[in-house]
């Protein structure tokens, strides 16, 4: 999928802030990030719905159930071949997994990228992407203090990110830093 819509979780300042401080580590050490990523809609988020295509919803049942406590947790590996994406790990709760299922059931059925799926999905916070194999260690190492501390979040809103078109729209919640 390379033209693909997605759902995601944005977070409040403080995780914000912590996640880009990681992200900053990272690039300050030579190494892959998402700091490099300058892009005006760049920010951290968790990804709760990839597809193709995706009519536009509104967020019925969905706001009153935000802000959503989450923890990040330690720095998880996704990826195979000779790069790895690092990311910081989302701890499963019963309210987070609800909360992505009813995305799931207001989107309807779809052709859904299978690891966000209900039942499938690996909650996670992006920190970098394509790290060489022979780095990974050396990007955990200057993550040490930062990296393995839990960081408590809160999920204020749920965003909609067009890859087409590179855009952004808020959908539940609050979507921007200056509304928490």
């Amino acid at each position: 999928m390379t033209d693909v819509v997605s759902l995601e979780f944005v977070f409040d300042a403080d995780a914000d802030a912590a996640i880009r401080r990681e992200w900053a580590i990272l690039a300050s050490a030579g190494l892959p990030s998402q700091a490099r990523h300058t892009g005006p809609t760049n920010r951290p988020h968790m990804t709760l719905l990839v597809r193709p295509s995706l009519p536009d919803l509104t967020a019925d049942g969905l706001t009153d159930r935000l802000p959503l406590p989450v923890t990040l947790g330690a720095p998880v590996l996704f990826g195979i071949g000779r790069t790895r994406v690092i990311a910081r790990s989302v701890v499963p709760s019963a309210a987070l997994l609800g909360l992505h299922a009813a995305v799931h059931a207001l989107a309807g059925a779809g052709q859904d990228a299978p690891h966000t799926l209900p039942g499938e999905w690996t909650p996670h916070v992006t920190l970098a992407r394509r790290v060489p194999l022979d780095r990974v260690g050396e990007a955990l190492a200057v993550l040490g203090g930062e990296g393995g501390e839990p960081i408590g979040a809160r999920a204020i809103g749920i965003r909609r990110w067009d890859a087409a078109t590179r855009t952004v729209a808020h959908l539940a919640g609050r979507g921007t830093l200056e509304s928490c």
